[in-house]
C-alpha cells in the first residue's frame, strides 16, 4: 500500500515594498514552492460553512506539511494549473498528536 504524500504548491509570499500616496503599504508578490501539500476535494459542510461565515465557496482544503512557518491567510496559491486564494484562517493541530506529516488546513477558492 502506498504512503499518503502531496503535491508541490506556489505560495506567493508577500513582502512590503513601500507605501502609497495614501500611506497604505505595497505589495510585491514572490513565488515558493512548498512540498507535500495534501490538496482534497472540500466536504459539503465545509462548504455550506465557508458560504455561510465567509461568502465564499470552498473548493479545495490544504493540508500543510508539519513544520512549514509560511503565512497562508489571504495568499494566492497555485495548483493544478490554477490559481486560487487561501481565504480562511490555517486551523492547527498539535503536531506531536497528528500521526501523519500534516498538521495544518486551510481552504481555499477559485481565484480570478
Amino acid at each position: 500500500m502506498a504512503k499518503p504524500h502531496g503535491i508541490d504548491v506556489t505560495l506567493y509570499v508577500k513582502t512590503q515594498t513601500g507605501v502609497d500616496d495614501f500611506n497604505a503599504p505595497v505589495y510585491a508578490e514572490s513565488p515558493l514552492t512548498v512540498h507535500n501539500v495534501l490538496v482534497s476535494p472540500a466536504s459539503s459542510d465545509d462548504m455550506a460553512e465557508a458560504l455561510d461565515i465567509h461568502g465564499k465557496r470552498a473548493v479545495y482544503t490544504l493540508g500543510i506539511p508539519k513544520g512549514d512557518a509560511h503565512e497562508w491567510e489571504d495568499r494566492k496559491v497555485s495548483f493544478f494549473g490554477q490559481d486560487w486564494h487561501a481565504f480562511n484562517f490555517v486551523t492547527l493541530g498539535i503536531e506531536d498528536l497528528v500521526p501523519l506529516s500534516w498538521n495544518k488546513k486551510v481552504q481555499v477558492e477559485r481565484y480570478e
